[in-house]
């Protein structure tokens, strides 16, 4: 019975210490020197992905509200960016695929209307991370993580572009919304592909 025992005993210690060497020997083990750091409300889990936009940024002020402030205004400019980027790669295809002949005046007024909506939809942003640390010279540093639905933003262009009468012709919402979908689900392929 103790020879059983020892076995096992033993066993477990071989186990212990593959899984150790194992966990050693990762590809994404840190340089020697060299020291990983890990800032919060970042990371995968506040990446853009087929059902969301995210966007995460840092503020640092003598302030604790500046410090907020300077953040969220970060983070809202970087996710604005980001859906005006898509949403014209968005209307480009769907653009491209509707009509030809009134191609070019489609595409100017879905540019202005770009401007106008996201400034609108940037209303409806949630946050849904936000640490706030002070520095060891006593600045307050503010980390924050913000996301907005792609469902949202596609429901607030239907809602504009219906209301336009020019637009109402030659707007199929469905296609719109269809080619809107294929293009966060992309984005979030090429994030996921990345990791």
């Amino acid at each position: 019975m103790k020879k059983i025992g020892s076995y096992t005993m033993v066993a477990v210690t071989i186990a212990a210490a593959l899984v150790a060497g194992c966990k050693g020997s990762k590809k994404d083990k840190t340089p020697a020197g060299e020291t990983e750091i890990t800032v919060p409300c970042s990371g995968p889990g506040y990446f853009t992905d087929n059902k969301v936009f995210r966007a995460n940024s840092i503020g640092e002020s003598m302030d604790q509200v500046t410090s907020k402030k300077k953040a969220l205004t970060n983070a809202r400019n970087d996710l604005a960016q980001a859906i005006q980027t898509t949403v014209k790669t968005v209307t480009d295809n769907y653009t491209n695929s509707t009509t030809k002949d009134k191609k070019e005046d489609l595409e100017q007024k879905f540019e202005s209307l770009n401007r106008e909506v996201v400034d609108q939809t940037l209303q409806g942003i949630r946050t849904i991370c936000e640490k706030l640390v002070q520095t060891k010279d006593g600045n307050y540093k503010t980390y924050i993580a913000i996301e907005l639905s792609a469902d949202d933003l596609v429901k607030q262009y239907n809602s504009r572009l219906s209301a336009d009468d020019k637009l109402k012709v030659d707007y199929d919402y469905e296609k719109f919304k269809d080619t809107f979908n294929k293009e966060m689900d992309k984005m979030a392929a090429q994030k996921n592909g990345g990791n």
